[in-house]
């Protein structure tokens, strides 16, 4: 891990380096008792951080084998009234006598103290880490500070039927723990080998009494004030041990998260400071797990300038007192094993801030959470069976540049109102196949509490939204598309978050996810928060969750949202507004690095995946190789696909003219073919060109209801035709007239026959659903989309008639000939250059055709050419028929 400066408090004094056992403890024991060392097993095999709590094997030294036999006998207690062995329980649910809301304010507890200590927080890499970081120095009340070695067991003097008093507390530990501002809880909680016997010390908050049961032992620890119990027991060695926690109403046993080694391993935490840990989900968050043989849920969380972080949830009535976190080395991390802990359960972390305020926080790694409004997160772990494993297979034997690739866009939660995931896979899956989409691109599926963001300000990032199901129930839908035979790809957001003060807004108390610069961590045009790209941690959450998208939920591609606002530091930004970077330009250079990263990262691991950028700027190698250098000095990007904004802003302002004003606009219907092989273009028709005024696709086309739609339809064929890959939102496949709304969708009712325009309507559809199998079964429209092989002007430049053609052409030259006519007039043997090696031509598609609701114009019979009249440079020519406002397709018979 790379080195950290920390402070540290001058009256403690330093703990054993990691690795060394406490004395009289096996390296076996230390280890986490896996019987091999901790630097060997990787990831969440091995223990990590301060130590804290000690082995169940580490001994106390003794001289007198008289004394450690008698040591040894189990003292005697006397029962508290219904702690028998009936009431045993592996769970830490503990249920005081009173309830509380997780909204309401934690209780004062009476002779808590405010701890006096300070931490200094870093923010940023490299700086000096908080004091949080640094491992376990607190010693045990009651250990030997003079360096002697521990002497016999004492005969028990005091207490509870042999349970000596424990020697008090500090002062200072004491208010730091009760106030939820120490770093190592385990220090002070737990059993511990001290000097005559084994100190056991507990933290139940609202308890009446704590018993020690172990093997034959049982023993009462003494009340020592709010909360904390603890006693010497005359025991040569720490035992295998269970705490019966008596309350006002009920009586329960549990196991003590204090006598748990750390269960995130050291590999995780050099990996996350190094910023490479590609499976972070795995190692931070709420991870139901066996740990030491005993089942349970490890919290792990990222908060390097608290003072100290506790974990509360139901289990607890969302009082953290009495599970308080221990601070993982220098890495930030805190991390607490709750045992007998499971699914269910919500939870959120208190905070304590570098000023001593408190804040309760969601998991920023939760995997569930709970439905908005509320927040809290979910203990969650998957049992979905995938059955996808054929289309996986499938995926990665062809890139999607050389494939068909046209993409029905959907908002989940109003496509059908109401449907929960597993519903929608009943219903989407049908539809999409239906129509003949290859996939379906998903508006962001991660959990955001506003709705109207359209889940574009996201809150929980490795959580699907609860609105309508369970992370499993998203994963039923994601299989149900698969075995549909349709990719699915989902909108991403990495490049800012919302204020939430319950969420990643200044985490732990100062700016963590988010730039320490304020000015550079607003967004100017959302009232949003950016990241800190150039945080090694920060870059490694994101790179990691585009990762487990990609692998826990099968994702076939990620359309990143807002790239150029990443890519910008003067974006939305005024002179003065911003600060430019160390070589004086206006590039974001570590936003360029992220993404560079983020890309290779999820192409190595991820066959067949394929990330899509929406950048609206002319950045140079946006869907570049990252190793390959452009003019600009930097690498590509890395995309697979960029959206081609440019050619959607332009040609959606040509149709949307009178066809007598179009001449004037020509050239925005040509211009993209300029560009065309600069990047992997795919064509968008998403929802933010159907909302906030721009009216749906079928109300921009000016004209009548029937030259609306003609125009519609007319538009599609040149879409389909054109070099790309299309997508088009959910509701303009049949021509929906009103906008689109979140909060009602899609308006279903114009399909139903009972509806005298339902015709119209079902025409525009059934339009859509032929050109995707026209496409699809010509690889002349897809083999070559991104090299000029593929493509070649006919008619480029008839301007007063409205007029475009072209020829497309697969790897093996067969071509495709698309005639687009945008005049409301027929244009009776136009004549068309074409090849002379085709023998004839045959219509196969025609947007006019009377069931797709357009006049029926169109050449029935094939069409030969006639190479006596050469025309537009070609050796040949045709005279087609061409219908108003309409596109038809022609191949050679």
């Amino acid at each position: 891990m790379t080195a950290r400066s920390s402070s540290r408090r001058p009256s403690q004094e330093p703990a054993p380096a990691r690795g060394t056992a406490v004395r009289g403890t096996s390296p076996e024991a230390s280890a986490g008792r896996s019987g091999v060392p901790a630097t060997f097993l990787p990831g969440r095999d091995e223990p990590a951080g301060s130590g804290g709590a000690a082995s169940p094997d580490a001994t106390v030294e003794t001289t007198d084998a008289t004394e450690v036999a008698e040591a040894a006998e189990p003292a005697q207690t006397t029962e508290t009234a219904g702690t028998s062995e009936t009431h045993r329980s592996s769970g830490v649910t503990e249920r005081p006598p009173h309830q509380r809301d997780h909204g309401e304010p934690l209780p004062e507890r009476p002779d808590a103290t405010r701890p006096d200590r300070t931490r200094t927080g870093s923010a940023r890499p490299g700086s000096a880490r908080p004091a949080t970081a640094e491992p376990s120095t607190a010693q045990p009340a009651g250990a030997p500070t003079d360096g002697t070695p521990p002497g016999p067991a004492p005969e028990p003097s005091g207490g509870s039927h042999g349970v000596r008093t424990a020697p008090p507390l500090g002062e200072e530990d004491r208010g730091r723990l009760l106030g939820g501002a120490h770093h190592d809880p385990h220090g002070l909680l737990g059993a511990h080998p001290v000097r005559g016997g084994v100190l056991f010390r507990v933290l139940r908050p609202y308890a009446k009494a704590v018993t020690v049961l172990s093997k034959g032992l049982r023993a009462d620890l003494h009340d020592e004030g709010d909360g904390l119990f603890g006693g010497v027991l005359p025991l040569t060695a720490v035992p295998e041990y269970e705490l019966l926690v008596a309350y006002e109403d009920n009586v329960v046993t549990v196991h003590d998260p204090y006598r748990f080694l750390p269960a995130v391993g050291e590999l995780d935490l050099h990996l996350f400071g190094e910023g490479r840990h590609e499976e972070l989900w795995q190692a931070m968050g709420a991870m139901p797990m066996v740990h030491q043989e005993v089942t349970g849920t490890r919290f792990t969380v990222w908060a390097p300038n608290a003072r100290g972080v506790r974990v509360v949830g139901n289990f607890n009535f969302w009082d953290g007192t009495g599970f308080p976190m221990r601070s993982l080395g220098s890495s930030g991390v805190w991390e607490l094993f709750l045992p007998g802990l499971g699914e269910g359960e919500l939870y959120k972390f208190e905070i304590t801030r570098p000023d001593g305020s408190k804040t309760l926080r969601a998991d920023p790694m939760a995997r569930r959470t709970e439905c908005p409004p509320a927040n809290a997160s979910v203990v969650h772990t998957s049992h979905h069976r995938w059955q996808d494993a054929a289309w996986l297979e499938r995926r990665a034997e062809r890139p999607v540049h050389a494939a068909p690739f046209s993409v029905y866009e959907v908002h989940l939660a109003s496509w059908r109102p109401g449907l929960t995931y597993r519903q929608l896979a009943q219903q989407l899956p049908a539809y999409v196949k239906d129509l003949g989409f290859t996939h379906v691109e998903l508006m962001p599926v991660a959990e955001h509490p506003f709705g109207g963001s359209w889940g574009y300000q996201v809150t929980g990032f490795y959580a699907p939204t609860a609105r309508m199901g369970t992370p499993d129930d998203f994963k039923y839908l994601v299989d149900a598309l698969h075995r549909a035979g349709i990719g699915v790809l989902m909108d991403w957001v990495p490049a800012h978050f919302p204020r939430d003060a319950w969420a990643l807004a200044e985490f732990d108390g100062r700016p963590l996810y988010e730039h320490e610069d304020p000015a550079r961590a607003a967004h100017p045009d959302w009232g949003t928060l950016e990241f800190d790209y150039g945080r090694a941690e920060v870059r490694n959450f994101l790179v990691a969750n585009a990762v487990y998208w990609c692998e826990e939920f099968h994702i076939d591609g990620l359309r990143v949202d807002a790239v150029a606002s990443m890519l910008y530091l003067d974006y939305s930004r005024e002179s003065g507004e911003w600060t430019p970077n160390v070589h004086g330009g206006r590039e974001n250079l570590d936003a360029v690095a992220f993404l560079q990263e983020m890309n290779a990262t999820v192409y190595r691991r991820c066959p067949g995946v394929v990330t899509v950028a929406e950048e609206s700027t002319a950045w140079d190698g946006v869907t570049r190789a990252t190793h390959h250098v452009g003019p600009g000095g930097f690498g590509g990007l890395g995309f697979g696909l960029k959206w081609n904004m440019g050619w959607m802003h332009d040609s959606l302002g040509y149709v949307s003219k009178e066809p007598v004003h179009r001449k004037y606009h020509h050239n925005e219907m040509t211009f993209s073919m300029v560009y065309a092989y600069s990047e992997n273009y795919v064509l968008p028709i998403s929802h933010d060109e159907v909302v906030h005024g721009k009216r749906s696709l079928v109300s921009k086309m000016p004209g009548d209801w029937w030259q609306q739609r003609a125009t519609q339809r007319a538009y599609l064929g040149f879409m389909w035709s054109h070099p790309g890959k299309q997508l088009l939102f959910m509701g303009q496949e049949f021509a929906q007239g009103a906008e689109w709304a979140e909060g009602h969708g899609p308006d279903w009712w114009l399909l139903d026959p009972s509806y005298s325009a339902e015709p119209d309507h079902r025409g525009v559809r059934d339009l859509v659903r032929d050109l995707n199998r026209r496409y699809t079964d010509t690889p002349a429209l897809w083999e070559q989309d991104t090299v000029p092989e593929g493509f070649s002007w006919v008619v480029g430049d008839a301007s007063e008639d409205n007029v475009f053609a072209f020829l497309r052409y697969g790897t093996d030259g067969t071509p495709l000939l698309a005639i687009s006519n945008f005049s409301p007039v027929v244009r009776h043997a136009y004549p068309v250059g074409v090849p002379a090696d085709v023998a004839a031509w045959r219509e196969v598609l025609n947007t006019d055709e009377v069931r797709y609701g357009g006049s029926g114009v169109g050449n029935p019979d094939p069409l030969k050419p006639d190479a006596s009249v050469p025309w537009h440079g070609r050796p040949a020519s045709i005279t087609p028929v061409l219908p108003p406002l309409a596109t038809v397709w022609l191949r050679p018979v």
